[in-house]
C-alpha cells in the first residue's frame, strides 16, 4: 500500500473515531501529497518523494517544538510534538547509531573511501543509502569519524 492509499485509509479511521489530533495530522500530509500532484505533469510520488514531504513535515514540526518552548508555550509545543509522532509513524525506522556506523563502513569499503579526502565521495553515498532512516547531520558526524579513523 502506497502513502496515499495508508493517509486516505487513516483519514476515514481518524474520521470514525473523532481523534481530531490525528485527522488534522493526517489531513496536511493529505495536502503536501495532493498539493505535488497538482504541482505539474507527469510528476509521480516515488518513495523517495514520499520520504521527503514526510521528512520536510517533520522538520518543521521539530523547528515550531523548538520555537514554542523557547517562547514558553508549552500547550503548543506539545501538540506539535504529538503531530510530529504521527507523522514519524509514516516515515522508515529511525536507524541507531551503531546500525549507521555499520552500514556507513559498508558502504565506504563498497567505494574504497579510508581517508578525509574521500569525504566527497562517500556522504553523498551514505545520505542516498540512509535517507529518511537517519539525520543528514548523524550521518556527517559518522562519516567523519569513520574517515578519521583511518
Amino acid at each position: 500500500m502506497d502513502l496515499k492509499e495508508k493517509i486516505n485509509n487513516d483519514l476515514k479511521e481518524a474520521m470514525k473515531s473523532g481523534d481530531k489530533l490525528r485527522l488534522e495530522t493526517v489531513r496536511s500530509i493529505r495536502a503536501l501529497i495532493l498539493e505535488f500532484e497538482k504541482s505539474g505533469r507527469d510528476k509521480v510520488i516515488t518513495k523517495d518523494v514520499e520520504i521527503q514531504m514526510l521528512t520536510s513535515a517533520a522538520k518543521k514540526r521539530k523547528e515550531a517544538i523548538e520555537q514554542f518552548r523557547n517562547a514558553n508555550r508549552n500547550e503548543l509545543a506539545d501538540k506539535e510534538e504529538a503531530e510530529l509522532k504521527i507523522i514519524e509513524t509514516y516515515l522508515p525506522k529511525k536507524l541507531t547509531d551503531d546500525e549507521i556506523m555499520a552500514e556507513v563502513k559498508k558502504i565506504a569499503e563498497e567505494i574504497n573511501a579510508a581517508t578525509m579526502r574521500d569525504f566527497p565521495k562517500l556522504m553523498p553515498a551514505a545520505v542516498k543509502a540512509l535517507k529518511g532512516q537517519a539525520e543528514g547531520g548523524v550521518i556527517k558526524n559518522i562519516v567523519q569519524k569513520i574517515l578519521s579513523d583511518n
